[in-house]
């Protein structure tokens, strides 16, 4: 599972490692979480950086109370929830790191994952777009129609998962999908990319423990990713 990541690196140096726009309204992010608006490169837009938020709601579904924020790879395209999206609406997630919780004596220990020295990434995403049911009434009568189309839609977004790699199997049991910058385009274009859906190389990151701060998602600064003995 991903459950939460780092996005802080420049917006300066995010357009340059992914050749796409930032446009207004970001910031960086030390503790991102499910619920927020958080940058992501689309199929649709892959020139710009755009923010949907983290919760994936199914275009069909009744209600947009909750959100899916994984999909496991293996199954992503049996999925109802899912197969749509992927086969028609993939995205790269913006990221530099992400937390995991490990069982450390009677607590649990976070860690932040990175690859490289701090360098930005792209985990494997999909996406879609909610909007509530329509509403209509008439004499005596009430009933419910298609999506109103009223209303902005709220576009939203899973990061995908797969089998650990050996640094994080240490931690958790499943790990973000980390696209190889080489084929992260190929993620947004191909008809159906699911060779990629592998385990990143773990000779390419590092894990360090961080401060149990990190546990409370109000909390958003850079302490948050210094290490801790």
């Amino acid at each position: 599972m991903c459950g939460r990541y780092t996005v802080c690196a420049s917006a300066e140096r995010l357009e340059a490692r992914f050749d796409a726009a930032l446009g207004a309204g970001f910031r960086p992010r030390y503790n991102a979480a499910p619920g927020q608006a958080l940058p992501v490169i689309t199929n649709e837009e892959p020139g710009s950086v755009r923010h949907l938020e983290w919760g994936l709601i199914p275009s069909w579904a009744d209600d947009g109370s909750s959100g899916r924020i994984n999909a496991r790879a293996e199954t992503v395209t049996e999925k109802p929830s899912f197969a749509a999206a992927y086969e028609s609406r993939r995205c790269l997630v913006l990221v530099d790191g992400f937390y995991e919780w490990t069982t450390e004596g009677s607590g649990k220990r976070p860690y932040r994952v990175t690859v490289g020295e701090d360098e930005p990434f792209a985990v494997a995403g999909i996406w879609e777009r909610w909007r509530p049911t329509e509403k209509q009434t008439g004499l005596g009568d009430f009933r419910e129609g298609g999506p109103d189309r009223s209303v902005e839609p709220r576009e939203t977004f899973a990061i995908l998962t797969t089998e650990p790699n050996d640094l994080v199997a240490d931690l958790h049991h499943r790990m973000a999908v980390i696209l190889p910058e080489e084929h992260e385009r190929e993620w947004l274009t191909a008809e159906d990319p699911r060779h990629l859906l592998e385990p990143y190389p773990a000779d390419r990151m590092r894990a360090y423990p961080v401060s149990t701060a990190v546990n409370d998602p109000a909390n958003d600064s850079p302490a948050l990713i210094e290490p801790v003995g």
